[in-house]
């Protein structure tokens, strides 16, 4: 509301139009900044994060590190390498299986993840046997659930006494009791597993610069 007080009409008229030009700029820059900072806030997506070890292991933004990462395997050959080893190798296969889902020093492909960790379970290791059977008992990143492909890695798992998975395989039975059970246990554990292939599972295997070495299995992992 604008006044003239004492001053000439057209001066008081001319001074209200200013001051109710500079009101509505101001109202409007400010309701932007404010749609700017809850727009940005609200759509802007957290980005997921890896497990990068180079040779010290932590959770990084898959951007930040992901290309950087490719070039050094690349520039020095372990990629090379550890796909050799990994033939051979079921610590190097398991190593290999989780840098492709990682995109660890390697493209990103889950093909070539579930492959390598399939080959490192069929040569008896024990941890790409869980693996398997916790990727296979929820699905994860557009590899589909697979109930007969889960409970089969899995008991053997439980076979060789891991507890675990004995304990998964009775959970997953009961479960299946009703839809909504099942459904509500599947919801449980499909962020439980996620975290585990995305950054929980750890390596076997280090580069000392020119060749890896891999630790051998510790006592829950045989």
């Amino acid at each position: 509301m604008c006044t003239s007080g004492m001053k000439h009409p057209s001066q008081a008229a001319m001074e209200c139009k200013m001051r109710t030009r500079l009101g509505f700029r101001a109202m409007s820059c400010g309701m932007m900044s404010l749609s700017m900072i809850f727009g940005i806030s609200a759509c802007t997506p957290s980005e997921r994060k890896v497990m990068v070890c180079d040779p010290e292991c932590s959770l990084r933004p898959i951007s930040q590190v992901q290309q950087e990462l490719r070039e050094i395997f690349e520039d020095d050959g372990r990629l090379d390498d550890l796909e050799a080893v990994a033939a051979q190798d079921p610590r190097a296969a398991h190593d290999l299986a989780l840098r492709y889902f990682r995109g660890d020093g390697a493209p990103r492909n889950n093909n070539q993840a579930v492959s390598w960790m399939r080959v490192a379970a069929e040569q008896g290791d024990l941890k790409a046997q869980k693996a398997l059977g916790h990727l296979y008992m929820t699905g994860l990143e557009g590899i589909g659930r697979d109930p007969g492909e889960a409970h089969a890695w899995l008991l053997l798992a439980a076979s060789r006494g891991d507890i675990e998975s004995q304990q998964l395989l009775a959970e997953a039975e009961a479960a299946k009791r009703s839809n909504a059970e099942e459904f509500q246990w599947m919801n449980r554990w499909r962020p439980v597993i996620a975290g585990w292939w995305r950054s929980g599972y750890s390596y076997y295997g280090t580069w000392d610069g020119r060749a890896w070495s891999f630790r051998p299995p510790a006592n829950n992992e045989e």
